[in-house]
């Protein structure tokens, strides 16, 4: 009896797109490799859920949408008379699902915590070159594009530029879960305005009303969303955690976790060893995703070590720390009687006191104006940056980074 053939013809219903469709067998594979399925594990937002309950979605459900749009994306740009090869097609579409497959625990709120120095983005390109290895070279032009070795670079901007369908996919997609409306934007019509022109992707005059909405709203979302002052508190709570943690281990303390993440703590490990064909630290890190980290904060929560395990209790019952917002640094003198209140409060030493009087930044942009910009193809052919061409009075302050400095503390401080 031969072995029955597997259908991979599937169609996966998504709750912001509706029906969308496995475009080939290849894709299908790499689908269902367990690099891939990881990123079911992997929370979109981080700990966004402790402000916006429905904001559980995960970088599994985000890829496969900015797979969705890029298939739509190819569909537009060749309906204009430009010649994408079925091989090519695929390679995007390949490209673009992977792109987030390096993402640890967390997202980027662990991003460079768990594992020091190293960007999601390099552990991606590792990790597509094992997938390649694995797939018999079947990835190689999926992974120039990603580079942007490929001879043609629109293709790679579909992938990573500034108006790419990795954003807006997760402008919609964290929009729909949070329930900020504001992040909505017209993907399908901006999608429809590309135009190729010089290998540059553009975008065509009467699209810039469009640009300009999904812009404010990208803006948006970082505020109400991205940067939520009581989102920057948790993940600075989380981040503390793991810099606690790793402490301990080093020292030679014994922690509970999972064998994945016990490789990451009690080793310091170096973009070389994720390279390395021999050794462990690649599987292991496909190992590791959300559950291990919040499993070990659930047993750590009755640690003796009073700074992790206060810590840990306080984020595992959402007694998240006050937190204070203003546009410029806060007096060293304000952070020294903090520090000092916290100190008498929980008697504390020294050396441990940063873990919870916590003071940092963050930032803001919506356009970065020195990087690869958002080109304009206006009817005569010449080409103007978005932010020379449009007429909204405010697109000076969109472009411009805005940053927030923050000062973190526990409740039970009284000033």
């Amino acid at each position: 009896m031969l072995p029955r053939k597997l259908n991979k013809k599937k169609i996966i219903n998504d709750p912001v797109y509706g029906f969308i469709k496995i475009p080939g067998d290849l894709f299908f594979d790499i689908l269902e490799h367990p690099f891939l399925q990881r990123l079911r594990r992997i929370r979109q937002l981080g700990l966004a859920c402790l402000v916006y309950p429905g904001a559980i979605h995960t970088r599994f459900q985000h890829v496969l949408g900015a797979t969705h749009l890029m298939g739509q994306a190819i569909e537009v740009i060749r309906s204009k008379g430009h010649v994408i090869t079925e091989k090519e097609a695929e390679a995007a579409m390949i490209a673009i699902l992977l792109h987030d497959i390096g993402h640890g625990p967390f997202s980027h709120t662990l991003e460079h915590c768990i594992i020091e120095n190293i960007s999601h983005e390099e552990l991606s390109q590792i990790f597509m070159n094992r997938l390649n290895t694995a797939f018999h070279g079947k990835l190689s032009v999926a992974i120039k594009i990603f580079n942007n070795t490929y001879h043609k670079k629109f293709l790679h901007q579909l992938v990573s530029s500034q108006l790419d369908m990795d954003r807006l996919d997760y402008l919609n997609r964290d929009s729909f879960f949070t329930g900020v409306s504001e992040g909505v934007v017209s993907s399908d019509r901006i999608i429809k305005m590309l135009q190729v022109v010089n290998d540059k992707l553009v975008v065509e005059s009467k699209g810039i009303y469009s640009i300009e909405k999904f812009l404010i709203a990208r803006r948006l979302m970082y505020w109400q969303v991205y940067l939520h002052k009581t989102s920057i508190a948790a993940d600075q709570m989380l981040i503390k955690i793991l810099k606690r943690a790793k402490e301990l281990a080093l020292s030679g303390t014994e922690l509970f976790c999972t064998p994945a993440f016990h490789y990451f703590l009690y080793k310091k490990v170096s973009l070389i060893d994720f390279s390395d064909i021999n050794n462990p630290a690649l599987d292991n890190f496909a190992q590791l995703d959300d559950d291990d980290v919040m499993a070990a904060i659930k047993v750590w929560t009755a640690h003796p070590d009073f700074v992790l395990s206060y810590l840990c209790i306080c984020l595992i019952n959402r007694k998240l720390f006050h937190i204070e917002l203003q546009k410029q640094p806060f007096d060293n003198a304000k952070i020294e009687v903090i520090t000092e209140k916290v100190k008498k409060h929980y008697h504390l030493n020294k050396t441990n006191l940063g873990y919870l009087v916590i003071s940092g930044y963050a930032s803001n942009s919506a356009y970065y104006a020195a990087d690869e910009k958002i080109n304009i193809v206006h009817n005569n052919g010449s080409l103007t940056d978005i932010a020379e061409t449009s007429d909204m009075f405010n697109m000076a302050v969109i472009a411009k980074t805005e940053m927030k400095y923050f000062l973190c503390y526990p409740k039970e401080i009284i000033l």
